[in-house]
């Protein structure tokens, strides 16, 4: 997920673990405080992966970014290096905190944790059993970015160092705890209401999934794939299912789309690459016969269009050269109409 929400749900972990309690049940202002920033810098963390790149391989951070950092196996080290880094800093005149090694490592270690249990929430993929397993766990029931999830704990936390009371950093973490759970409701209706659609239209699933579109929970994304085809709508899940059609679009076939392309090239090995990175969602971009999509993303929920792929050279091919990888494009922001028609499915 954004920065943000990996913070506050770090340091709402952290300081719910915070010492020191007084009869009053108020904890010190200086130990709430350190909580909080050290449970939220720990939590953000993990995200360093992404300076993992290489200008000659341009989707190398594909594979690294949700990788080792975000695994279940690396938190006790990555809490580690957060603990050796903050304990200077701790100490130091700004926060005048009387913290142990130990109690700085335990905040570092709660908030490093949370990390890459909230990615696997997304449909981004993480691979949270990395060395043992590649595989990315995406559990589809929360957007990347979710303002009715983080801003709650925002003020929480806040609220947390500043009246010195730990219940409301742990108020916020379960409320944390509550958001992401009903999403597995969600995502559960909005697969149900997959399956009655591809049932309308006669089709027999092959494989289905479903994500929930940007900053909401109540407007879905839906894929499933039938007939080497996927088929991409929106259902808009309020008290009852309301399902927004899309397209469809052909699943890509490497020999028959690129039928020049040698299997031992690099950007076939390279397409291969993606083809993991996207959970095999792939097809050619309507725009560029070129550029090999990731159907899973889109700006508007129901339409195929591409956010991110990677670009084939048949010229270098033709050249003599295998060894050459393939490019990688993010399409730009999207326009005020798509914009528009976003907000008209949201309200």
């Amino acid at each position: 997920m954004d920065p943000l929400s990996q913070a506050v749900l770090g340091a709402s972990l952290s300081q719910s673990f915070a010492n020191g309690v007084s009869r009053d049940k108020k904890v010190e202002k200086s130990n709430l405080l350190s909580a909080l920033v050290i449970g939220g810098l720990a939590a953000m963390v993990p995200d360093l992966d992404v300076l993992i790149r290489s200008e000659e391989n341009p989707i190398l951070f594909l594979e690294f970014h949700r990788q080792f950092t975000h695994s279940l196996a690396f938190i006790p080290f990555g809490a580690l290096i957060c603990a050796l880094v903050f304990y200077p800093v701790i100490h130091s005149k700004w926060l005048k905190a009387d913290l142990s090694f130990k109690q700085i490592y335990l905040f570092s270690f709660l908030a490093y944790a949370t990390h890459g249990l909230l990615d696997s929430c997304t449909s981004y993929g993480t691979q949270l059993f990395w060395p043992f397993s590649t595989m990315r766990i995406a559990w589809n029931i929360v957007s990347i970015i979710d303002p009715l999830f983080t801003f709650p704990m925002l003020i929480l936390v806040f609220l947390s160092a500043k009246y010195r009371r730990v219940v409301y950093a742990r108020i916020a973490f379960i409320y944390a705890v509550i958001f992401l759970s009903l999403g597995i409701i969600q995502n559960d209706r909005a697969e149900k209401a997959v399956y009655q659609l591809a049932e309308k239209r006669g089709h027999q699933l092959v494989r289905v999934q479903v994500k929930p579109s940007f900053g909401n929970r109540h407007v879905w994304k839906t894929i499933y794939e039938y007939d080497d085809r996927y088929y991409v709508d929106a259902v808009k899940l309020l008290l009852d299912s309301e399902i927004i059609s899309g397209s469809s679009i052909q699943k890509l076939d490497v020999k028959r789309d690129f039928p020049w392309l040698p299997a031992n090239s690099q950007q076939a090995k390279d397409i291969e690459r993606f083809r993991w990175f996207s959970d095999d969602y792939l097809a050619l971009s309507p725009d560029d016969p070129n550029m090999v999509m990731d159907v899973r993303y889109s700006y508007l929920p129901n339409h195929i269009k591409m956010m991110w792929g990677v670009g084939v050279d048949r010229q270098s091919i033709e050249e003599g050269s295998y060894d050459s990888h393939v490019s990688y494009k993010i399409n730009g922001r999207p326009g005020r109409e798509r914009f528009k028609r976003f907000f008209e499915m949201l309200f």
